[in-house]
């Protein structure tokens, strides 16, 4: 059957490949790979002999197409990226954008991905959380971006290579402040996963005397929620005539408010009661 599937791959340790990947791999009837060279290694390892070709961000809008023309034929086609979950922040996502307007079926399969395994770790709120990817290496779309984030409240998520690990520490901390926390994880998975848990300034301060090495996920902490603006007592039982204006009970309709505001209930109740 004509199918495209995503098939995560490991992001350091080759234990991590799963038994329903090597077999989405064994029953395609080619790879498309982020690097064929990296890709063989990894199907060298599953003892697994497939066809590959290549596909990657410079070559996808000539390669994008004849890949679905080979699946609209009626072949399998496993994609991979390098490491983790293809489609994430890689140029794979336009190869299911092209499937999907092609009608072919898409898959994928559940896997590693540095992204949440790095927030697992973090030490930081998991509730709710953003993924931001690379900054662009253009300073002007780079500071746009970091503004736009400058009110985030959620955990933010980063992907950075070491060459540039130490400017991005300075503009992350230049926009959302040195005390800002940050969990810098880097080598995930491998014999020397290493979490740095700090804050942006002091990670800068460290990452200028220490070089960087190894592939960093940057996990920062979201800004500190605004407080909510006063409201008046006398906006508060404004509110309260008005629900029990649309048929709640004055207790009910101080509940709300109460709920709504922070104002006591009692105190809002015995206001609402003198009027």
């Amino acid at each position: 059957m004509s199918t495209l599937c995503l098939v995560p791959t490991p992001i350091g340790n080759l234990s991590d490949i799963s038994p329903r990947a090597r077999q989405a791999l064994a029953d395609a009837d080619f790879i498309a790979a982020e690097d064929t060279r990296v890709a063989l290694r990894l199907l060298n390892h599953l003892g697994l002999k497939k066809p590959l070709v290549s596909y990657y961000e410079h070559n996808k809008e000539g390669s994008g197409p004849k890949i679905v023309a080979r699946i609209l034929t009626g072949q399998r086609c496993a994609l991979v990226s390098d490491a983790g979950s293809p489609a994430i922040s890689d140029p794979g996502e336009d190869l299911v954008r092209l499937c999907a307007e092609a009608g072919i079926p898409v898959t994928a399969i559940p896997g590693p991905c540095a992204a949440i395994t790095a927030l697992s770790i973090s030490g930081l709120p998991t509730g709710r959380f953003c993924f931001e990817g690379f900054l662009s290496t253009n300073k002007k779309s780079r500071q746009a971006h970091l503004d736009g984030l400058r009110s985030e409240t959620r955990t933010m998520i980063f992907y950075e290579a070491p060459h540039k690990l130490t400017a991005t520490l300075a503009d992350l901390s230049a926009v959302f402040g040195a005390e800002r926390r940050i969990s810098l994880c880097r080598e995930l998975t491998k014999l020397h996963e290493e979490v740095l848990r700090t804050t942006l300034g002091e990670a800068a301060a460290y990452y200028a005397e220490h070089a960087p090495r190894g592939e960093f996920v940057l996990i920062v902490e979201g800004a500190a929620p605004l407080a909510p603006e006063a409201v008046s007592e006398a906006d508060a039982l404004e509110a309260v005539r008005a629900l029990i204006g649309q048929g709640l009970s004055r207790k009910d309709a101080v509940r709300r408010v109460s709920e709504q505001t922070g104002i006591p209930k009692n105190e809002l109740y015995n206001a609402a009661v003198r009027e």
